[in-house]
């Protein structure tokens, strides 16, 4: 089977089946998270696209449609079609997901407990579909906010996909942050639910003395191609009217 490559990952083949509309949107979205269209920039029309890629105004049109679909893009009427900053609090607000009563996101500082570079454990390898020699960043933090820890966070990240993540400061970062860094294009995300006691080393972190009943939010976030990015334990106390809403569109 012969298939040629453009650099941007737009391939042609008389025998590839992915349309090419998804072969264009993945074009698309290679240049965003190498940096090659950068965030806030404006990217070429539709005809040049169209022209550069070698199909149809129609099959560029869609694959724009699907990528700002993802929030990859914005279409601004009569300015143009702009790259969006994935780092920025309206996009990665939808991985970060306590919020009041009222419906507002909490925020708060970050306090890092530990970080290192580890091989991979087995159910960092289910999660991240690694193989048992693979390397990961194990971060473990707690969230602040009006002074009291709410939250203990263990994450677990491949250290393939963010190999610079070292510091203190790097692993109190949100993940889009570290994304847009190291060039990976994030997509959906999985959250599994449990509510439980919490062990005694958890309730020290959150600087509880007894053990109280926690939330626990179990959640994998995958990158645009659908390879697990980070998996993410968060023990959260349930109190003064805090809830969990679920936004991973």
């Amino acid at each position: 089977m012969h298939m040629q490559n453009n650099g941007d990952g737009l391939h042609t083949s008389r025998f590839l089946t992915r349309p090419l509309y998804l072969q264009a949107r993945d074009a698309i979205a290679h240049r965003i998270a190498t940096g090659t269209w950068k965030p806030h920039a404006a990217i070429p029309n539709e005809s040049e696209l169209a022209r550069e890629f070698g199909v149809s105004a129609g099959t560029i049109r869609k694959a724009l449609d699907l990528a700002e679909a993802e929030r990859l893009l914005t279409r601004r009427q009569g300015r143009g079609t702009f790259v969006n900053d994935q780092s920025a609090a309206e996009h990665a607000a939808r991985y970060t997901n306590i919020r009041n009563r009222e419906g507002e996101r909490l925020s708060g500082d970050v306090e890092v407990l530990s970080v290192l570079e580890t091989t991979v454990s087995e159910k960092e390898s289910r999660r991240l579909r690694l193989r048992p020699h693979e390397r990961v960043h194990r971060i473990r933090r707690v969230r602040i906010t009006g002074g009291k820890p709410y939250m203990l966070e263990d994450v677990a990240m491949p250290t393939k996909l963010f190999p610079g993540v070292a510091s203190h400061d790097d692993a109190s970062q949100q993940l889009t942050v570290l994304a847009q860094r190291f060039c990976v294009l994030l997509g959906r995300g999985e959250e599994w639910l449990t509510i439980g006691p919490a062990a005694p080393d958890v309730a020290a972190a959150l600087h509880v003395a007894a053990e109280p009943m926690l939330l626990r939010l179990d959640r994998v976030i995958y990158t645009h191609d659908g390879r697990p990015a980070e998996w993410r334990l968060a023990q959260c106390l349930m109190e003064d009217g805090r809830y969990y809403r679920a936004n991973f569109r």
